[in-house]
């Protein structure tokens, strides 16, 4: 059949409309292979005068020079001078909930609330955390309540949604752990408890709820007639009991660590300590409960009483006693921009070199259950890696690209990200850039 001049002519448009789009599409996955860098996959030794190539989002190849070929039409980018290492892992931050949902102080147990449901991903804060090389973050809810909420795992992708940023579990649901908090920050006036030892006793209150729940459930059989009521909270902690969901618990001074150490033996979940001011004093029970501590560094005195004791030797305490160690920033505690810092300080108390920056890297993806895709730089894991001018540890080196998934998500070379990364007019001001003033710091046009 012979199409009318007009209709021809829209089909022509049409098909060069789909060409074009499959031929962008084809230029995205088109393999870039970064030459010439030293790497540090995190696993294995570094490599000198490497070769990284991602393609599809994965990392398809690294080795060194010689040892790794280039496929036929890969793009080439020239990274000698620099270091290529895993992105950054934040196991708990606040970015995104500066409009609310750090803290629910409605009553002291909200295990049914969710962060997912508080992120702003549009928030600045999350593209400071791009500038500081950090790739997947666990965001949660804040420690002023006995059991906080649902985490969330997210990675920083350039998203326009959450949903463009949230990680699942095999099982489909948005991957997270439970935040749990004891101490003085979830104590008040009732309901909230007044004494360590009632807070203690009001989480084994309600993980026994969650048993009994379970339990109906399971003696139900599947008999509607039979079935409890939903319970949100309760169906949280069934996952918490059965393993499927891990708690990230705020604790500080030893005797607080201990009556956390107590509660898992009790109920048997999964558990990740959180923050550990006083890891040190008790680094051997620690070990032995085979438990992971996410250390935050502090870089100046200050802050709550239960903190008073914290030292840069945690890391290397818990090191020598065999305990997995990560850290995290608690961002707006420690800026984002400044965890590979963290790691540093943790070094020039003890900590060794290597177990530092697994400490931001593939430690840190172990404690999120995702040391399958992220952590390190292995053919077939995401293509999540930051470009340095230098040493990762040096106060002078400067993270000069983050790459999420094989795609460049802050490049210091371009003024929206160096205000990000250095600060200035603006830099934390989500409309400037979009507006007439970015650039002239005075609103003329």
């Amino acid at each position: 059949m012979t199409l009318p001049s007009g209709a021809r002519l829209l089909a022509l448009v049409f098909g060069l409309a789909a060409f074009l789009g499959d031929a962008s599409l084809h230029a995205q996955d088109k393999p870039i292979a970064f030459v010439g860098a030293r790497i540090l996959p995190m696993q294995g030794a570094p490599i000198d005068d490497g070769v990284l190539i991602v393609e599809g989002g994965k990392i398809r190849a690294i080795g060194s020079r010689g040892s790794v070929s280039i496929p036929a039409g890969a793009e080439e980018r020239n990274a000698a001078g620099k270091v290529v290492m895993p992105g950054l892992i934040d196991t708990h931050s606040h970015i995104g909930l500066s409009g609310g949902g750090v803290n629910e102080r409605s009553g002291p147990l909200n295990p049914d609330m969710r962060a997912v449901d508080a992120v702003d991903v549009r928030e600045p804060s999350l593209q400071r955390a791009r500038a500081g090389g950090i790739t997947t973050v666990n965001i949660m809810p804040g420690s002023g309540t006995l059991m906080g909420g649902q985490t969330v795992y997210l990675k920083l992708r350039q998203g326009r949604v959450i949903d463009d940023l949230t990680l699942r579990t095999a099982s489909g649901r948005v991957a997270g752990g439970l935040k749990m908090a004891n101490g003085t920050n979830p104590q008040g006036d009732p309901p909230f408890p007044g004494s360590r030892a009632k807070a203690a006793a009001l989480v084994r209150e309600r993980f026994l709820a969650a048993q009994a729940y379970r339990d109906k459930i399971a003696r139900a059989k599947g008999d509607p007639e039979k079935l409890p009521a939903r319970d949100l909270g309760l169906e949280t902690l069934v996952e918490v009991l059965s393993g499927e969901r891990v708690v990230h618990h705020h604790t500080h001074r030893h005797d607080d660590i201990m009556t956390v150490l107590r509660l898992k033996q009790e109920f048997g979940f999964r558990l990740v300590l959180q923050h550990v001011s006083e890891g040190y004093k008790v680094a051997p029970e620690i070990a032995a409960a085979g438990v992971a501590c996410s250390v935050i560094v502090i870089d100046s005195p200050g802050g709550k009483l239960e903190a008073r004791d914290m030292d840069w030797k945690t890391g290397a305490v818990l090191e020598k006693a065999g305990v997995l160690v990560g850290f995290h920033t608690d961002d707006p505690v420690t800026d984002s921009r400044l965890l590979l810092r963290s790691a540093a300080l943790a070094v020039r108390a003890g900590m060794t070199r290597d177990g530092a920056l697994r400490g931001v890297t593939v430690a840190n993806a172990k404690m999120l259950d995702l040391e399958s895709r992220i952590g390190s730089l292995e053919v077939g894991k995401d293509a999540d890696f930051l470009l340095l001018s230098g040493d990762p540890l040096s106060v002078y080196t400067r993270i000069e690209q983050t790459w999420v998934e094989g795609s460049k998500v802050f490049d210091l070379s371009d003024p929206k990200d160096a205000l990000i990364a250095n600060g200035g007019y603006g830099a934390g001001n989500p409309r400037l850039s979009t507006l007439c003033c970015f650039g002239n710091h005075g609103g003329e046009q």
